[in-house]
């Protein structure tokens, strides 16, 4: 395996190893809907963007706004390892006045970009500054990461249209697509598919990948960074708690925070896996 793709693994198991622990130390939060995208949060913060810890407000910087916003803790985590505030203050988490609230605060937290919480508010500011970007004659891109039971939401729609028309090709936007939702089966509550169709209607570039799959997640980037005329959707196949057994595909673990037995098994689970990457 090529010693970037290893060292990226790394990184997505200390993402979700950083996520048990904060979620754990708070007793609420929403652990496995951040472990399904930490794989893509890594990617992004640790290979496909461009920017600079040191200064977090950087014009030239890439945007990134997490539309799915409630997953907050693993962008927290990769936030804080790739260098925007101490690691240590990420068991701050959720604490009264923290910077690390239960949804990313853009005037609170370094690094975050845009504030988000309300479901599918994020694709459309997303959306703004793609379009904020292409206005000013600016080089940088945007990128977010939504949920797909976040596209049963009316505006998603709304800001695909839009963007399909305005042709922002500097707007990159990853599905974490694991199927679930606080309530359940996505498909069982309200059926998305088909997908890929809907979005190309819209007039957008359309990838799939392996939402854990480090080479298919930013084999997918690069391809976006390369297309012209049109936005580029990622629909990202993952699944929700990915690397703790007993979270995988259980909806019920949306927001459910482990007990102390539960935090030793996730933790030997996550680092057990982790040193296949040493």
């Amino acid at each position: 395996m090529d010693e970037k793709i290893k060292s990226l693994y790394r990184a997505s198991y200390a993402v979700r190893i950083k996520t048990i622990e904060m979620v754990h130390h708070a007793n609420n939060g929403h652990a496995a809907p951040g472990l399904s995208m930490a794989d893509i949060i890594t990617a992004l913060y640790f290979d496909v963007m461009n920017i600079d810890p040191s200064r977090p407000k950087w014009d030239e910087r890439d945007r990134f706004v997490l539309s799915k916003g409630h997953a907050c803790p693993s962008y927290y985590a990769a936030l804080a390892l790739r260098g925007y505030f101490p690691v240590d203050e990420l068991m701050e988490y959720r604490m009264l006045n923290t910077k690390l609230q239960g949804h990313p605060d853009m005037n609170k937290c370094p690094g975050v970009d845009m504030t988000t919480g309300s479901l599918g508010n994020g694709f459309s500011a997303a959306l703004g500054l793609a379009l904020a970007a292409k206005l000013g004659r600016r080089q940088h891109r945007v990128y977010a990461i939504a949920g797909d039971g976040e596209l049963q939401e009316g505006i998603v729609w709304e800001a695909a249209m839009y963007a399909g028309n305005a042709k922002l090709d500097n707007l990159t936007v990853f599905i974490d697509r694991n199927g679930l939702q606080s309530g359940g089966n996505v498909e069982n509550i309200q059926a998305l598919e088909d997908l890929r169709a809907k979005f190309a209607a819209f007039g957008w570039n359309v990838l799939e990948c392996d939402g854990h799959s480090m080479e298919e997640i930013t084999a997918a980037a690069q391809s976006a960074k390369g297309c012209k005329g049109k936005p580029t959707v990622i629909i990202a196949r993952t699944t929700k708690g990915k690397g703790v057994s007993f979270m995988e595909n259980q909806y019920l673990w949306h927001m459910k925070a482990p007990n102390d037995e539960q935090f030793a098994q996730a933790m030997a689970e996550l680092t057990k896996e982790a040193r296949k990457y040493e």
